[in-house]
């Protein structure tokens, strides 16, 4: 469990509706904060700050929002992403307090021993399909983990499985995610590959359009009527789920 202290500081935002693109092609990211029922607070901050803090902290470590005189103790809650340059486009803090339980999105692995680089399945030649990358979990803002583990070495023949039951989970942390669902599988390369081949058998050229089209980011000029809604009920979604920004 990381104790890194990890802080940001934004400015008071007073561009709203279409101003909202020319910050974004100077760099920079409007946001807003959710303080427990009370007004929003609409911010900006540079793409590369945001960015960096979102790295570090991802959905499950408290960061330290500094707004003028005032410091929020918050989570990131979502996250847009510009659909063709995956850029951040808007970010959702919400402020929690250090003696309330919060719930939290948390990354999941597996653990190997220290000799292993890979699953007794993998050196074997089978595949080890990772069906869910994060679960959720409810805990006190200073006892989120940075990760969840589950052992794996019990990956060993097709069909073997991991999942949320298998994670080893610290004191002060519950699971929300449901004990059952699955983390990780064991396939025949064989018959991953034809399970694949059998997928994609009635996609036609120019259906990827199609695909892009369905998932423009929402984020452009509306955003400002949500922001303004007291203590977020409206949130944002992650227009690309499962993309990592470190990747960029």
């Amino acid at each position: 469990m990381s104790q890194e202290t990890i802080s940001i500081t934004l400015a008071p935002r007073e561009v709203v509706g279409k101003g909202l693109n020319k910050l974004r092609r100077e760099g920079n990211v409007p946001a807003v904060i959710h303080d427990h029922g009370k007004p929003s607070i609409v911010v900006v901050g540079p793409h590369l700050d945001i960015l960096k803090t979102y790295q570090k902290a991802g959905k499950n470590h408290p960061i330290e929002v500094k707004v003028d005189s005032r410091t929020y103790t918050t989570l990131i809650k979502d996250i847009t992403l510009h659909p063709k340059n995956q850029l951040i486009t808007h970010v959702v803090f919400n402020a929690v307090r250090a003696n309330e339980k919060v719930t939290a999105e948390v990354p999941v692995h597996s653990k190997l021993a220290e000799e292993n680089k890979s699953t007794t399945a993998e050196r074997a030649g089978l595949i080890v399909l990772h069906n869910a990358e994060t679960v959720e979990v409810e805990a006190l803002p200073k006892d989120l983990p940075t990760v969840l583990e589950f052992d794996g070495e019990k990956l060993v023949e097709v069909g073997d499985n991991a999942t949320v039951a298998d994670l080893v989970v610290p004191k002060g942390v519950t699971v929300k995610t449901d004990e059952n669902t699955t983390l990780a599988t064991v396939f025949e390369p064989s018959a991953l590959a034809a399970a694949n081949d059998a997928a994609g058998g009635d996609a036609e050229p120019g259906d990827e359009e199609n695909v892009e089209a369905e998932h423009e980011s929402t984020a452009e000029e509306d955003t400002q009527e949500d922001e303004q809604r007291p203590g977020g009920k409206k949130e944002f979604e992650d227009k690309e789920q499962g993309h990592n920004p470190t990747k960029q």
